[in-house]
């Protein structure tokens, strides 16, 4: 990380780079004096500011400004001695507002605020590779696929493991135990230490992009501007708002992302769980959606939701049972008696009796 410290004393800049080196590495310019023409290029570059508000001759808030011309990406920390400018420090969108002196304390609370995204100076929207494990494990970079051979059937299993735990340490015994359980230690070891070799070749076909870390007895996947399909999905539909009428359409657009059930073309032991736990949440939403139509009278709309529901999960009663009353309500005679007998053929290939209040209804219905 590059960091700038602007102060007119300099014991001050001395102070805080010390504080600042008791928390991390970093690449720190110092300055008493900064102009944003002059100092152009050093601005662009850098990642940080810390920025005293009262200097000699520039008022530190105005000096701020001229900087986020320069470079809109640079993250800003006021510091002073003063809290008079609080409200003016964030109305310049600052990170953070230190007292002076500064304590090693205050600051990692600032250094947690730190907009990972701007840091990278990338945008959300462009430049990005999107990976997609609905079904098969495809790659897009701005927008192209890109065709990747994996060395080993492992070393694609080994890759999308990583990529479910990415930003999260992977312990070596726990890779060892889950994909190699039948190899003597020393040779399940060095099995993995040459797939993971090979999944770092492969993955430099997208410079930075994806990282395998070597972190103590473990790894690391690090993703910059990378979006995962599912994990895209499960967090737009958790941060939704209520649905209605009104909001419905956010969901069909949210529920696009899923296509297919996670890595449903992989027979990983590991994903069935994982597969197991987003279906459910698929097939709640999407039941969901279905009565929020039903309830606006939109059958034609609800209907596709639960034959959707009733194709993916054909033992779903709530789904089924809905679909049956939708067609009475039609008059489409033939579909109800071709849905009740689909549950029912499903149900028990389960071994399971068909709810007692859905057998009474069609029995009622056929009378």
């Amino acid at each position: 990380m590059k960091i700038i410290l602007v102060d007119d004393e300099a014991l001050a800049l001395e102070f805080l780079e010390l504080q600042i080196n008791k928390i991390m590495d970093a690449e720190i310019t110092k300055f008493t004096y900064l102009d944003p023409k002059e100092h152009k290029k050093v601005i662009q570059d850098s990642d940080l500011v810390f920025l005293d508000i009262e200097m000699p001759g520039r008022n530190g808030l105005e000096l701020a400004d001229k900087i986020v011309e320069t470079n809109p990406h640079l993250q800003i920390v006021f510091i002073t001695a003063f809290n008079e400018y609080a409200v003016e420090a964030f109305e310049l969108n600052a990170l953070d507002y230190i007292l002076k002196p500064v304590q090693v304390a205050r600051l990692e609370k600032t250094f947690e605020r730190l907009d990972i995204r701007k840091i990278l100076k990338t945008d959300p929207t462009s430049g990005t590779l999107q990976i997609s494990v609905c079904g098969n494990l495809t790659f897009k970079q701005d927008g192209n696929s890109k065709f990747i051979k994996w060395r080993t059937a492992k070393a694609r299993e080994i890759f999308l493991f990583l990529l479910h735990h990415s930003g999260m340490m992977v312990r070596k015994s726990e890779l060892v135990e889950i994909h190699w359980p039948d190899l003597e230690l020393e040779r399940a070891f060095s099995q993995l230490y040459t797939t993971v070799y090979n999944i770092r070749k492969t993955l430099n076909a997208f410079g930075n992009h994806l990282t395998v870390k070597s972190v103590q007895d473990g790894y690391i996947l690090i993703l910059k501007n990378v979006i995962v399909d599912i994990v895209k999905w499960e967090e737009e539909i958790t941060n939704a708002p209520p649905i209605h009428i009104e909001t419905i359409d956010i969901y069909e657009k949210i529920m696009e992302l899923y296509t297919d059930a996670y890595l449903n073309n992989y027979d990983y032991l590991w994903a069935e769980s994982i597969r197991y736990r987003l279906e459910q949440l698929w097939v709640k939403v999407a039941n969901r959606i279905g009565n929020c139509y039903e309830k606006n009278n939109c059958l034609e709309e609800a209907v596709k939701w639960y034959v959707k529901i009733c194709n993916l999960k054909p033992e779903d009663e709530r789904a089924n049972f809905s679909l049956m009353k939708m067609y009475a309500k039609l008059e489409y005679g033939l579909l109800v008696n071709y849905q009740y007998t689909q549950l029912e053929k499903a149900l028990k290939e389960l071994d399971i009796d068909i709810n007692p209040d859905i057998k009474k209804w069609y029995i009622d219905w056929k009378k």
